[in-house]
Formats: C-alpha cells, structure tokens, sequence
C-alpha cells in the first residue's frame, strides 16, 4: 500500500457470515458502518462527515466509506509537564526532575517550551504524533466495532483448524478489505482479508473477485444475484408488494400494520420477488385477525385486504410471498407455500371453534390457577379486585357499573382458551369474538378488547364509557399492586411496562376530560391492598406526576410551561390541555414578566413568615400603596373568579394585567416587614390573598427568570 497522505481512496470493509438473525440485521448493519467510520475518523484516516453505503443481507455485512487515506497526517501535540521552577535551577540548567521525565517520555530537551499561564511558567513538551497507517487503524478498528455490535446473543464456534474457538453472532467465513484496487491486510476471526467474495446462495456465483472497492455493488448485482444495501431490497420489496396487490385488485392495509415485518423480510432474502398465494375462502369464517397473525408470524407473508375495506374483516384470500428465489416458472415455490399455510389456517380454525364450545363464564374458574404475581395472587383474585375498582370508576364517570363489572369478569377469561394459549398476542381481541357469541352485550365485549388499550404511545384509546372504566381499573390495579410490594422501575428496567399502564391512565383522564383526579384513583386502587408498603401510595402518585411532565413536554409545551401548570396540581386533567394555553397567551403579555417575578418574590416572603395568614383588613392599611393593592385585588377577584368558573383560563390570567403597576408600586413603597405586627400580619395577608389569586390556574413564579 502507498503512504502517500493524499491517495484518498473508497475503503470496502465486508464480513460474511452464516444467515445472520434477521430482526437484529438492520441495527448490526449500521452498527458495523458507523463503527468502522467512527473508528477511522479519530485516526485521522476521513473526514467526520465521509459518505458510506451500508449493506446488510442475510449473509454479510459491509461498508463502502469514500475518501479514507492510507496514512493519516502527522499531528502536532503538546503536553504540559510541570512548573518552569521545577524544571530549571536558578541558572537555568535542567533539574533532575525535568530530566527524568524527558527520559520518561522518550523526549530530548530541545522539544521543551516555556509558556506563561496566569502568574506561572509552566514548561511543556512539543512533540510530533506520526500519522497512523490505514492498516494497523483498521485492524483496530475493526475488532473494536465487532465487539461493540448490538449482538442480540454471541455463538462461539471452532475455526477451520479445530482448536480455536471464537465468538460472534454466527459463524464468519470470509473478510474483504480493499482501500481503491489495494487489499488491506487485516484479519479478525480467525480470518485473512483478501478481495473475494460470495454471490447469491442458488442464483449466483459463488466466488467473485473484486479488483477495485468501487465495483463491489454492481459485481454483486450483476454476477452475485444480490442485491446489497439493506434499504434498497426494502424498497424493492414494497415496490413489488404493491404492484402484485393491485394486480390482485386488492390492497397491503396501513402500512404501519406491516413495518415490522418488512424490515424481516428484508434480512431473509438477498434478491427479492414476490409471488401471490391463496387459500380457500372457508377460512375466512376464521376472526382476521386470527388468519393475519398466523400468516405474518409463523409464515412471514403479507396478508392483503379487499380494496374496498382494508379494515381486518376485509381480509381476502391471497396473500404475498416474499422470495429469494426469483424463477420463471415458480409454481412450485407458489403451491409449496400454499400447502404449508394451510395447515396453520386449519389450526386457528380448529382453536376457533373448539373454543366457542366453551362459553367465557364457564372458564372463570381456570383463572383460578393461573398464578399473577407470587405476592398478589391468581388472575382470578387479580380480576375480583379489578372489578370492585371498575365498579367505582364507573360511577364516577357516569358509565353502566353492572356492565362495567360485567366485562372485568370475562376481560382476562380468554387467557384460557386455545386460540390465546397459541397467539397470546391475541388476548382481548378473542375475548370479544367469545364474548360476542357467547350473547354478551357489544359494549361488554368491545370492553373486553379495549381495555388493554392504549398498549403504546399513540395507540387509540377505548372508545366506550365501559370500555374507559375496566381499561383505568386494569391498569390502577396493576400499577397499586406492584408499587405495594415494591416492584416499581428503576432506572430502564420496567419489567411490568409500568410506565406504558401510567401514560395510558394519564391519556385517559386527559384526553377523555374525565371526572377523576389521581389521587382519587390512586386511594381507591389502593383500597383493593391493605397490607401495601408504607408510602406506596405517594411513590405511585408522584411517579405517574413523573409522567405527566413528559406527556406534556411531548405535546410541545415547554419546561416552564409545564412546570407552571404542573405545580398547583389540578385535580382535573382535562383541563390541562387549556390551562397550558392560557399560560402560554399570558407569557406574550408586557404584564407577564414582571407579575411573575412579583409572583416569586411573594412566594419567597410568605414562605419565611410564619404562622397562618389572616384576611387582610381594609381599615389597617397605613401607606396608599397598599391600599391601592388591595382596592385593585378587590376590583380583580371578581373577574377572575368568574372566567375561573368558566374553564376559560386564559381569560382569567389576562384579568390579572392591571395588577401590575399596583404591585410594582407596592414594593417600591411598602416595608412588608413592619415592626408593627399588625401591620406586618396585614401586609403579609395582603400578599398571601394576592398569591393564591394569582396561582389558580398555574405557579406563575416557575415563569419568572
């Protein structure tokens, strides 16, 4: 290899492995990129904005990083040793010290310098760092970025020379590494980087040569039948899905529903097609939902929906076949995929009906044995607590309790079934199709389905009062009896998805404006534990406070914003959404700054005072400008209590703008602490009725700088 500083050249980095694990392929694929940029970077070897292409396929991961030198350029460095006191005599000559340390650092004493930093001379070390080559970076660099891999679990596996044994997510078999036309010597893995890599497994050569970095892709193409970068085969496959749904006259549905799977499908296949399959229409008496997951799960295809109703009771017959195989004839990867479906449309169907034999009623028992919670009981017992807390919020919110309590009986009995036992992902979902045949009300079964909604952030909330009743008594009792044996999250561990049960009450009280306050579901969930930890109660209530915060924060308010409104804790979330608003129309006063830093700076006196805080007496008033104050609050009160009863909350901060030029003469003129107690106790009234005036709606001190 050349060490000419400027022969920038494209660097491929590939490894190939064994079928790498397709969900973790995407994020190991970058992973690999970025390392490998990250690591030559800091050697000086490309500039921290270099262009790379990733590729990621089933069997290989690679990097092609443009502009990478052979030999990074020298540096200048400088190191500080010690006191220029130290190091020299009073004549001048080196000290022992300073000698020493020059020995140390390999150093002569032409490369000292002394430099003045404040008052003191301070002697350092200039030096020259030679540049680092291309290859001694990367053989680093490339060890360092496998062993940081987001490896989902390592393998150790024995080398070709059946002694040595390494670990990686799967067994390695080949290194390419290539700066322009030359190959760089590196090796990791037992293996020898050279220029040759493989094509397609079936459809394409098996061994290619590359002679230049810049070719790799196309090489791979053309003669290798692979098509590499992760995002173009992603790209491909969806082009082709959506041109083979709409030959079929039919559509793929929300394409949020098949994300997921097409980024599998992606690191399943190195040359995408996409066939069209079909099974037989008695299926479709089968729930969708049933046949969907069946077919994206165990089968990895892509269930398509009649263009007119792409909802799950639209699903058609046909489904799409991701393949790696792409033939002119492919009847025999067509049917071979049809007869394997079958067998697994047959089972969802044999669950379906051998469940419906058994109505949900009559599987409450069995709950009996499933166990919850080493600490809380069954999910029979956990169900008997639930309903008793449905019950309660149902009243409150106006909801049918008897149906409430109804649907919190049968919510977890499908956990029972068959069809749940197999797809567990379909619990609540089969338990209203049971419920409904079983003769239950809809509004029971819909309960049944909702109530583990919303299951992540923007997911829709339950739709019906019932539905709102169960959904908050499933996760207030899931998050009491947790938080009362002292299972809460620490840090990023949450093994109960706590914090998703807090952000679906909190999305609940808020954006349905329900009558409840926290603190009064937390009391009443808390009813269902007596022998709760001391202080559970507290901890649950302020770590769903926690969340609020964030929601909010999320929603696009700012800290300040949030913090305000936050801080007088409403009792009604709904209002949150308004108080938020009218906080931010009152921060675009002129009035807004200097009431909320008067604001703070009475909070600060009335929390030195001590003792209650008496009305304050009009006839006590000594100075004009307390009177004025209090003539103004007087005047204000009315008005603010008035758009206050309305909800209309930025009305009623507005109100208070004419209380700026009396409180600002106030304090210009006025010693709060008077000698006189009387006096002092009256002024202190004054401020403390202010305050609590101008706090209702949010702590306008958190706006104050």
């Amino acid at each position: 290899m050349s060490n000419n500083t400027s022969a920038a050249q494209n660097l491929l980095v590939e490894l190939l492995t064994e079928e790498l694990p397709p969900k973790a392929l995407r994020k190991l694929g970058e992973a690999f990129a970025s390392g490998i940029r990250g690591g030559l970077m800091q050697a000086g070897l490309c500039p921290a904005d270099a262009p790379m292409q990733v590729f990621a396929t089933p069997r290989r991961l690679g990097v092609l990083l443009r502009d990478v030198a052979a030999i990074a350029k020298d540096r200048a460095e400088s190191k500080k040793l010690m006191p220029a006191k130290v190091a020299f005599d009073a004549t001048g000559a080196a000290t022992a010290a300073l000698e020493k340390r020059l020995q140390k650092e390999g150093a002569t004493s032409d490369q000292v310098v002394r430099r003045v930093e404040g008052n003191d001379e301070v002697v350092y070390l200039d030096f020259v760092v030679k540049g680092e080559s291309l290859r001694a970076a990367l053989q680093r660099v490339l060890v360092d970025s496998l062993a940081k891999l987001p490896i989902p679990k390592v393998m150790t596996y024995q080398l070709a020379d059946g002694v040595t044994d390494v670990q990686f997510v799967r067994p390695a078999h080949g290194l390419v590494a290539m700066h322009g036309a030359d190959v760089v010597p590196v090796s990791v893995l037992g293996l020898q980087a050279g220029n040759v890599t493989q094509g397609h497994r079936f459809q394409g050569e098996t061994k290619l040569t590359l002679t230049h970095a810049d070719e790799y892709q196309a090489v791979l193409l053309q003669r290798g039948g692979v098509v590499a970068s992760f995002d173009e085969r992603r790209t491909e496959i969806e082009r082709l899905l959506r041109l083979r749904a709409e030959a079929c006259g039919d559509t793929l549905g929300a394409r949020e529903n098949y994300e997921a799977l097409l980024d599998e499908v992606t690191a399943l296949v190195e040359m995408p097609t996409v066939y069209v399959g079909q099974f037989e229409q008695e299926f479709l008496e089968v729930p969708a939902e049933c046949l969907i997951l069946t077919m994206k799960l165990n089968q990895k295809y892509f269930p398509l929906f009649l263009a007119s109703d792409d909802s799950n009771a639209g699903l058609s017959s046909r489904f799409l076949i991701v393949s790696n195989m792409r033939l002119d004839d492919p009847r025999n990867v067509i049917e071979g995929n049809q007869r394997v479906v079958r067998p697994r449309l047959s089972d969802a169907r044999f669950f379906f009906e051998t469940d419906k034999k058994t109505k949900l009623v009559d599987r409450l028992p069995k709950l009996a044995s499933v166990v919850y919670h080493n600490k809380l009981g069954s999910q029979g017992e956990r169900m008997a607590r639930v309903a008793k807390l449905a019950a309660d919020v149902a009243k409150q919110i106006g909801a049918n309790v008897e149906q409430a309590v109804r649907a919190a009986q049968l919510a977890k009995a499908d956990l029972v079934t068959d069809m749940v036992g197999e797809f567990p992902e379909l619990q609540g979902t089969m338990g209203r199709y049971y419920a409904l045949h079983d003769g239950e009300p809809a509004v029971v079964a819909d309960a049944i389905a909702e109530h583990y909604q919303p299951r992540f952030a923007g997911d829709a909330l339950p739709q019906t009062d019932v539905a709102i009743a169960l959904a908050l008594a499933d996760k207030m009792e899931t998050l009491a009896g947790l938080f009362s044996i002292g299972q809460e999250p620490t840090g990023d561990k949450d093994p109960f998805a706590l914090r998703r049960h807090a952000l679906g009450v909190l999305r609940m009280l808020i954006e349905r404006n329900l009558p409840l306050s926290v603190r009064e579901l937390v009391d009443a969930a808390y009813a269902l534990f007596p022998a709760a930890q001391e202080g559970a109660a507290d901890r649950l209530t302020e770590y769903i406070f926690d969340r609020l915060v964030g929601y909010l924060r999320d929603l696009g308010y700012s800290t300040l914003e949030v913090d305000a409104v936050v801080s007088v804790r409403p009792s009604r979330w709904g209002e949150l959404p308004v108080r938020l608003a009218a906080v931010r129309a009152f921060t675009q006063l002129p009035e807004a700054t200097s009431l909320a830093a008067a604001n703070k700076r009475i909070g600060n006196i009335l929390k030195k005072a001590e003792g209650e805080f008496a009305v304050p007496d009009s006839n006590k008033f000594v100075e004009a400008a307390e009177r004025d104050l209090y003539q103004a609050l007087m005047q204000t009160a009315p008005v603010f209590e008035r758009h206050f009863a309305a909800n209309d909350f930025s009305a009623a901060l507005q109100s208070l703008a004419p209380l700026k030029g009396p409180v600002d003469t106030f304090f210009d003129q006025v010693m709060v602490n008077a000698e006189d107690p009387a006096v002092r106790a009256n002024r202190l009234g004054l401020l403390a009725s202010l305050h609590r005036e101008m706090n209702r709606v949010a702590d306008l001190s958190k706006l104050a700088a």
